[in-house]
């Protein structure tokens, strides 16, 4: 095991050996980069909360949806049709 950037680098026999310690410890926010004979393959690291929603209006301002956007289109219409 060695240390990289506030990252652990582990070979994959030490991670089966010791997972549930290294599970313990992706859980507290660390970050393990699994390698195969000191060669980085993989990572593991904690997901971002799954059940935590993004803020409403987080982009607002960034763009304006323009005036036509929810207009029918004529090419999608002529294909339902039967006209082309």
């Amino acid at each position: 095991m060695f240390m990289v950037m506030n990252k652990t680098m582990i070979n994959i026999n030490e991670a089966k050996a010791r997972l549930s310690e290294y599970a313990r410890r992706v859980k507290k926010g660390e970050t393990i980069i699994l390698c195969d004979r000191n060669r980085p393959f993989a990572e593991i690291r904690p997901l971002q909360s799954l059940d935590q929603r993004r803020p409403f209006g987080l982009v607002k301002g960034l763009f304006q949806v323009p005036e036509h956007f929810n207009d029918p289109d004529p090419e999608i219409t002529a294909l339902f049709n039967g006209s082309r």
